[in-house]
């Protein structure tokens, strides 16, 4: 298989004429006489332009020729780069553009970028309200089409009036419009947490108390491993090599106390490179205990590992992804409350004995139970957060307080 050139154009002498010329993309760039201090400059600004639009040729008659479907395909090769698509947070972003100019590019894809106009995004929007999303979720994908025309005028596949235009067209703001408002992410009670773990495989149970201790997220539980954990002081401190704030030169530590170290502790003892919580060996303990469940005399049927798939289109992966989690939580939940059903008949089937909660809501009563005992101040050092507005939208209030003292004030 031959090897790419990723070498620059080269400077080249046109002997007919006497000067200096360049090929970018099978097309002639004449760059004055040979040699010439003036070539070897324009040389610079030519190719230079060429690999700064991704060695694409330069748009020498003017921005206008480019459709929306260049321009999206152009904006993805930059965005699998700018958003390193190995890391999780990365590929979670690239999914959601995905959602997010799939409608641009099905129903205006061969529209050229100079005409599309501001009631062009507006009806984007519109039809992103008939197809019933929640108000932030087409404010933030409206956003990300902003996004994409606003990267195509810094690379002039896009004339800066087009942008202009499109920043003009407001978000839906709440209460007046059509689209529904997202239900408000509750702290998750511990009944409801209780009732779940027995449903749970050990290694995803031992997540959910352990995250419900430190009210970390989802995604920094899933990373854990014993090279980041710091155990020389009686409460460990965590260091995610990976976290939400990490491009913005944030630091992130996360305390472990003793309730949370006796969970964590078994974990510990495995490879210092290797996630603690692994789905490999939640699957193991699965396999032990359907064994153990087995009814078919080991004379007869398959024995433990002589049935084993040689490759599997999906492996088990090293550690657990958020959203596999939140999956694995659900579904018990699920299974729990398909148990308080049959435990109790008399309750109607529609109605839910066990609610759905996901990991999240974790984060959010850890917030809710230090807030109400430390303050608000604590819980922002706790959970992580720069601004305490921020803690707020986590820590809910604390309304019994305000109610016993209003009954000796008020």
């Amino acid at each position: 298989m031959p090897r790419s050139n990723r070498q620059p154009p080269s400077y080249r002498h046109h002997k007919a004429s006497g000067q200096a010329r360049v090929t970018l993309n099978g097309t002639d760039f004449y760059l004055g006489p040979y040699g010439s201090r003036a070539s070897k400059d324009e040389y610079d600004r030519v190719v230079g332009e060429y690999l700064a639009a991704g060695r694409r040729l330069p748009d020498v008659s003017g921005v206008g020729s480019t459709t929306i479907v260049e321009m999206l395909a152009a904006y993805w090769v930059f965005a699998q780069q700018h958003y390193q698509a190995n890391d999780e947070k990365a590929s979670k972003e690239l999914d959601n553009l995905k959602y997010a100019v799939r409608p641009l590019k099905r129903l205006y894809g061969s529209t050229l970028v100079t005409e599309f106009s501001p009631l062009a995004l507006k009806a984007l929007q519109q039809r992103m309200i008939e197809e019933g999303l929640s108000r932030p979720v087409i404010n933030s994908r409206i956003g990300k089409i902003k996004r994409v025309f606003r990267w195509a005028v810094s690379e002039v596949l896009c004339p800066p009036s087009v942008m202009q235009g499109l920043q003009a067209v407001m978000g839906l703001q709440r209460g007046r419009t059509e689209a529904p408002e997202p239900p408000p992410v509750e702290a998750v009670s511990a009944e409801a947490v209780n009732a779940t773990l027995p449903h749970l495989p050990s290694v995803l149970a031992d997540m959910v108390r352990l995250q419900r201790l430190v009210g970390c997220r989802p995604g920094e539980i899933c990373r854990l491993r014993p090279c980041d954990t710091d155990r020389s002081d009686a409460v460990w401190v965590y260091r995610p090599f990976q976290h939400k704030t990490k491009h913005r030169g944030h630091n992130r530590l996360i305390f472990i106390g003793p309730q949370a170290q006796e969970i964590l502790g078994p974990y510990m003892l495995r490879d210092p490179d290797a996630y603690c919580f692994a789905p490999a060996e939640s699957e193991r303990n699965r396999l032990k205990q359907k064994h153990a469940a087995r009814k078919t005399p080991l004379s007869c049927g398959n024995r433990p590992g002589s049935n084993r798939v040689r490759k599997r289109i999906r492996p088990v992966g090293q550690r657990y992804s958020a959203s596999a989690y939140a999956r694995a939580v659900l579904r018990a939940c699920d299974l729990a409350d398909r148990a308080a059903h049959k435990a109790a008949p008399s309750i109607a089937v529609e109605d839910r004995v066990v609610d759905r909660w996901s990991p999240n809501q974790l984060r959010h009563a850890a917030a809710t139970e230090i807030r109400r005992r430390f303050g608000l101040e604590a819980a922002q050092v706790v959970l992580g957060h720069s601004r305490a507005d921020v803690t707020q939208v986590y820590a809910e209030r604390d309304n019994g307080l305000a109610a016993k003292i209003m009954s000796e004030v008020g």
